[in-house]
């Protein structure tokens, strides 16, 4: 944290002091799973499902989320906004039409994917769509990756304009494209940017995992639907899966006991790619049910804690009857924030 003063000597309390410094190279991940039902389940009213989106992009990306899974838990009958029933519960992705009725993954999959770009890229590669008619009233994310153009970093986030016989420019927020020289990558692309200074017209495009594995940044999050819940496992981008996985109901144990015996675990503590699901209204026993592969392989509503290393209830006497998962997510990424510190 940088203590910025005025010309006087006072503080300066106008403008934020915590800075995001990058910390040694991982290759360690944390992944967040939750159903997509807590969108159909908000009011009806665009804006606070938008503002329901926005809300799980802030909890994402102040505790250095990595993935974010949306699951659907069957708990939401595709409806349209005239309460008819909807001809496809999957409309086409590329079309412009509203989806948070008919398929609320896909509209909360878009909020968050728009939120964790970078402003300056959104108008290429976001066209207009009326999913995205509430997000600019939003609260930006301020990402490490969301750099201002008089700010330096050696890695920074574009997207491509145009090729020529050089290779391929790339707008990243500067005054002037970077070159990526002898590589032809279609217009309109997001490219992750290694530069070598602040002078430099010449960029190398790297992997957009480069900037956490070798550089130590926070640099966003990626973006997946998963069909169902135990696809959030089968469909895992990493080799192995996720070897320490959490599920969170107010059956499990108290969370601060299970943090503790993970963390006397040598062989658990070392986890290299860690995921913490989420329930709908219904909780994960719901979702479970719903699932046409769980309940071919057996595992019924009341034992789907078998799916996870650890089954774990957030708060233990809450006061309100329900936690709301967007409510949740907040106090689940805290509780296991020791885990991600220590690892």
């Amino acid at each position: 944290m940088n203590n910025k003063r005025t010309n006087n000597g006072d503080m300066d309390t106008t403008r934020p002091t915590a800075l995001y410094t990058p910390t040694t190279p991982r290759s360690h991940t944390v992944t967040v799973a939750i159903p997509a039902s807590i969108i159909h389940n908000s009011k009806r009213k665009l804006e606070l499902r938008t503002q329901l989106a926005g809300t799980v992009a802030r909890a994402l990306a102040v505790f250095c989320v990595d993935e974010i899974v949306i699951f659907d838990d069957g708990d939401c009958d595709p409806i349209q906004e005239d309460n008819t029933p909807s001809s496809h519960r999957y409309p086409d992705p590329d079309s412009s039409k509203f989806t948070a009725f008919s398929h609320p993954g896909h509209f909360l999959a878009m909020i968050l994917s728009y939120l964790e770009t970078p402003p300056f890229m959104r108008n290429r590669l976001f066209p207009m769509h009326e999913n995205l008619a509430k997000a600019g009233l939003l609260a930006s994310l301020d990402l490490p990756s969301h750099l201002r153009a008089t700010e330096w970093c050696e890695y920074r986030e574009g997207v491509t304009v145009r090729t020529a016989r050089e290779g391929t420019y790339v707008d990243c927020g500067l005054q002037q494209h970077r070159l990526v020289r002898d590589v032809e990558i279609p217009a309109g692309t997001r490219v992750t940017l290694r530069l070598d200074d602040r002078d430099s017209k010449v960029a190398d495009a790297v992997g957009p995992t480069m900037p956490r594995e070798e550089g130590g940044y926070y640099w966003g999050y990626t973006v997946r639907e998963a069909p169902s819940l135990s696809a959030v496992f089968t469909e895992c981008p990493w080799e192995g899966g996720y070897d320490l996985s959490i599920g969170t109901s107010e059956r499990g144990e108290e969370v601060n006991k299970a943090v503790d015996r993970i963390l006397e675990d040598e062989e658990r503590s070392k986890w290299k790619h860690l995921a913490v699901v989420f329930g709908g209204v219904k909780g994960l026993e719901e979702a479970a049910k719903n699932d046409e592969e769980l309940v071919r392989m057996g595992i019924a509503k009341g034992s789907v804690k078998e799916l996870f290393d650890y089954w774990v209830n957030l708060l233990p006497g809450q006061g309100s009857r329900t936690i709301r998962t967007e409510e949740a997510l907040w106090m689940g990424l805290m509780a296991t924030r020791k885990l991600v510190d220590e690892r």
